[in-house]
């Protein structure tokens, strides 16, 4: 029998509700829903329009319903990671959740600093310094908002979040948690002493539940609102790259992904998290997975072309993607190159004149039309992804062979191949709609029509069609 599956996937400039439908051993997706995501500035604070979000995910459901039928099996939720709300008394928000880039973490890493060294911070949760993770994110409140920690009395990061909204349940799924920089990958806990020294009260933090747990059905209310049944709702991958990543259809173990939207997420799987003076020097994260741990490192990822495209589109220059991919693939190649992670990069600014001025800063030649602007950027990025790969194949002891992207990134075939010839690897690209399979897979593991992730990916590598990109001289 065919099984009907919802996956909301939400990523940092857009939300969607997919319909995936598992018959005779294929996947097959249909649309729902499309909506926009995105800061909402209020007083120059960044913030989710969370309560939205939540309306979308009601009206994703309602069309499921009406133009798919009520038979669905399933219900599943996977967001960007970091982010989270902070519920008080009766459950109610005590603030609309902060975005990520935020102003409110300028500085927090070396505020951190003075309270634990950050080889401590590593050893207890092996997660890449950024400044936006929830720890950093915290310590800010901990800082400048007390009253809202003291008054706090449960945190969810997002994905979590919509999943109490929908079915009344609290509990923290551990792919997103791991995102957090709170929790320590070889226990599957919370990192309690790190959390005291940084003035975090442990007591706002839940159970954590592995991928593919039934945390319980529609809500009696919700149901009710949208007109659906009391469907499961399941808690996936609830990270967005946990979800991308166990539809990347890896075989072996000398695989590496790139999970590509406005993030890059470049790793591999491992049975156990790698923590040791190396990856620390490294930057490298250890996040959860499906059953095991996604070893990776965050870069930079198409950010630096929405901004740009963003840019040129208020200065009345609305060019397509297509248009602005053929412009780089005529540029000259490798005439400047960034670092994608650079510091100037990570908040919305004019990015075409950032990257001039970092060239410039550096003494090369400064890209000056549309083209020379985005080839500098896809250059620089497929570069990172060759230092990345490098430095885990040091890592772990052994050689990666191919490379799998998933997600939006793959229509940019440009990327893909600069991918391939600069890495000196095979490149898979596919499936593009990543996050949305994945999110489709955990769930019908979750309810047991799927027993296990290599049979996931085998259905993958069965419904979709994936490009192959040779590396050339």
């Amino acid at each position: 029998m065919a099984n009907k599956y919802l996956a909301f996937d939400f990523g940092a400039s857009g939300g969607r509700a997919v319909l995936g439908v598992i018959d005779g051993g294929k996947l097959r997706l249909e649309e729902v829903h499309r909506f926009w995501n995105g800061p909402v500035y209020v007083n120059g604070v960044a913030y989710w329009d969370a309560f939205r979000l939540l309306d979308e995910i009601k009206q994703g459901i309602r069309l499921a319903v009406r133009n798919f039928g009520s038979d669905i099996a399933g219900i599943g939720i996977d967001t960007w990671g970091v982010d989270f709300g902070l519920l008080g008394p009766n459950d109610l928000l005590i603030e609309m959740p902060r975005h990520y880039r935020d102003s409110r973490t300028d500085g927090m890493i070396e505020e951190g600093d003075k309270l634990l060294p950050r080889s401590e911070v590593y050893a207890q949760t092996g997660i890449q310094f950024m400044q936006i993770n929830t720890l950093y994110q915290l310590l800010s409140v901990a800082i400048n908002n007390p009253w809202a920690l003291e008054n706090a009395q449960s945190l969810l990061m997002m994905p979590d979040l919509f999943n109490f909204w929908l079915t009344g349940v609290k509990a923290n799924e551990f792919t997103i948690a791991s995102t957090s920089q709170m929790l320590n990958p070889n226990t599957g806990t919370w990192a309690t002493d790190l959390l005291d020294k940084f003035g975090i009260p442990s007591r706002i933090l839940g159970k954590i539940i592995q991928p593919g747990t039934v945390l319980g059905k529609l809500s009696a209310s919700v149901a009710i609102e949208t007109g659906a049944p009391e469907i499961p709702v399941i808690a996936v991958g609830c990270h967005d790259t946990a979800s991308a990543v166990a539809a990347a259809p890896l075989v072996g173990k000398d695989s590496a992904y790139i999970s590509s939207g406005t993030w890059s997420l470049v790793g591999i799987e491992t049975e156990k998290p790698i923590i040791n003076d190396q990856s620390l020097a490294f930057n490298f994260t250890n996040e959860g997975g499906i059953g095991n741990i996604r070893f990776l490192r965050n870069v930079m990822g198409m950010w630096l072309i929405q901004e740009c495209k963003r840019v040129w589109a208020e200065a009345g220059r609305d060019y397509s993607w297509d248009e602005l991919i053929g412009r780089a693939a005529a540029a000259e190649p490798f005439r400047s190159v960034i670092d994608p992670d650079h510091e100037s990069f990570l908040k919305p600014c004019d990015m075409p004149e950032k990257i001039r001025e970092y060239c410039r800063n550096t003494n090369q030649p400064v890209p000056q039309d549309e083209g020379a602007v985005i080839r500098a950027a896809l250059d620089s990025l497929a570069l990172k992804y060759k230092w990345v790969i490098e430095r885990m194949e040091e890592l772990r002891g052994r050689k990666i062979d191919q490379i799998n992207i998933v997600g939006g990134g793959v229509q940019n075939t440009l990327l893909c191949q600069l991918t391939a010839d600069v890495t000196g690897r095979r490149v898979i690209a596919g499936p593009v709609e990543a996050t949305a399979i994945g999110n489709v897979l955990v769930q019908a593991m979750g309810l047991g029509q799927i027993g296990s992730l290599d049979k996931a990916r085998e259905i993958v590598r069965d419904s979709f069609d994936l490009v192959t990109y040779e590396p050339r001289a």
